[in-house]
């Protein structure tokens, strides 16, 4: 069963402003540790951002200060609102979440940050 799935990648120019959501089931939801990670052509996959069950969040340095990873909760869904993209931003990113001792992954988003 699929438990993530990914949305709103796309093209966008140095600067701008994506919204990635990742909906999830609802047990995962409530229960898991989610959060977002990217893989760019000939890198490894890295955690970008992450958030508790109890709502603790975390960044990668090199997107602090730009990203916010939120959850809404009627939706049972997980955000990462990307400002200030930079062309460094673009990659396939991942929704994840760790419930159970169980990795879960979405299919992946494409985020392309060019001009």
């Amino acid at each position: 069963q699929v438990q993530l799935v990914e949305s709103g990648g796309g093209l966008v120019q140095p600067g701008g402003s994506l919204r990635l959501s990742c909906a999830a089931s609802r047990i995962i939801f409530r229960f898991a540790a989610m959060g977002w990670y990217r893989q760019a052509p000939g890198k490894q996959r890295e955690l970008v951002a992450h958030i508790t069950s109890s709502n603790l969040t975390n960044y990668a340095d090199s997107v602090k200060g730009r990203f916010t990873i939120s959850k809404d909760n009627a939706n049972n869904t997980v955000c990462l609102q990307m400002n200030s993209l930079k062309t460094e931003d673009t990659a396939v990113y991942y929704c994840h979440a760790l419930f159970a001792t169980m990795n879960y992954w979405g299919q992946g988003t494409q985020v392309t940050v060019s001009s």
